[in-house]
């Protein structure tokens, strides 16, 4: 007679899958609904970004097509070398930050209002998340046409408004884009993107343990003091992941940039600059190299992105 113990240990041999064609077919079975997802997503994504890396490669110019061939790394020497691309890099940096600090600020103040609980709190909601979803396009056109023209634009009108009131008949009527161009389409993006901050931090509002705050408030702390010592602390994360969101699609904008200044007065940033290269002087090879170069950063960007993300999903989790 057999033991228990190698009764028992024959069940499980029994019970455990063994390896073999059979699992294999399991496996793929499993897995054969998402392949044309997944060709799908490398014809659209990979194999244009093969594509550009092959011609980064490449000394390719519309203007002098028989001087095409292998250039090495010489294309992205000149991107790294040039003083305009430098001027890019320099101004998409202080759009980025510009766009993603002010953003994230009125996000912040907004999500703590719109935590507290008031009549018509889902409709006000819906509304501030209404830019947010106007295409990028056409929120720029209201900008340059609707807000900033000097003519006829919402804020020359409203001065000549304020100015009425006291009595000045000639009132200042500037030119909101000649004069302050970065600042021009900093604001339209800042309008823009400050609904997707507000809803990561109002999400990140919602999830706070109330309890202990209320345990706080019993204890004699003050809403300033459960801000600075509870509330900002278990943001953090929430502001990093939409710091960096942000700045994933920020760096990327193009659209502000050709619709309110057309790249003028110091506005050009690195996708508008790579847009001159190759649709202007029609240097495929340089203009692909600063592109590949672009794709890298915003896959660092992403990578932090992606670390946040799924710390927080191991905090809900752990929860």
């Amino acid at each position: 007679m057999t033991s228990v113990a190698e009764q028992s240990d024959q069940q499980l041999a029994g019970g455990r899958e063994k390896p073999g064609p059979a699992r294999k077919v399991s496996a793929w079975a499993r897995r054969a609904p998402l392949l044309p997802a997944l060709i799908f997503m490398i014809i659209v994504t990979q194999l244009p970004f093969v594509a550009t890396l092959v011609i980064s490669f490449m000394n390719w110019n519309a203007y002098y097509p028989n001087q095409r061939g292998f250039a090495g790394v010489d294309n992205f020497k000149r991107v790294f070398t040039d003083v305009n691309m430098r001027d890019a890099v320099w101004t998409t940096i202080l759009l980025t930050a510009g766009v993603v600090l002010i953003s994230v600020l009125l996000g912040l103040g907004i999500a703590l209002l719109l935590d507290r609980k008031f009549r018509g709190r889902g409709a006000v909601r819906t509304m501030m998340i209404a830019p947010f979803l106007v295409v990028p396009v056409a929120a720029a056109l209201i900008w340059k046409h609707a807000l900033y023209n000097p003519e006829y634009g919402l804020f020359n009108g409203a001065l000549t408004g304020i100015w009425r009131l006291f009595g000045s008949h000639h009132p200042p009527q500037p030119d909101w884009i000649s004069n302050m161009p970065l600042w021009a389409v900093i604001f339209a993006l800042v309008w823009q993107w400050t609904p997707f901050m507000m809803l990561i931090l109002l999400a990140g509002l919602q999830g706070r343990p109330l309890d202990v705050i209320e345990a706080a408030r019993i204890d004699g702390a003050n809403s300033w003091q459960i801000f600075r010592s509870m509330t900002l602390p278990h943001l953090r994360q929430y502001l990093e992941l939409g710091a960096l969101l942000g700045s994933i699609y920020i760096v990327q904008n193009f659209d502000a940039v050709f619709t309110i200044t057309s790249g003028g007065l110091g506005t050009a940033n690195l996708p508008y600059t790579i847009y001159q290269i190759f649709y202007q002087a029609h240097d495929y090879g340089r203009a692909s190299a600063a592109a590949v170069i672009v794709v890298i950063g915003t896959i660092i960007i992403a990578t932090f992105a992606l670390r946040t993300v799924s710390s927080l999903f191991k905090q809900e989790a752990g929860r």
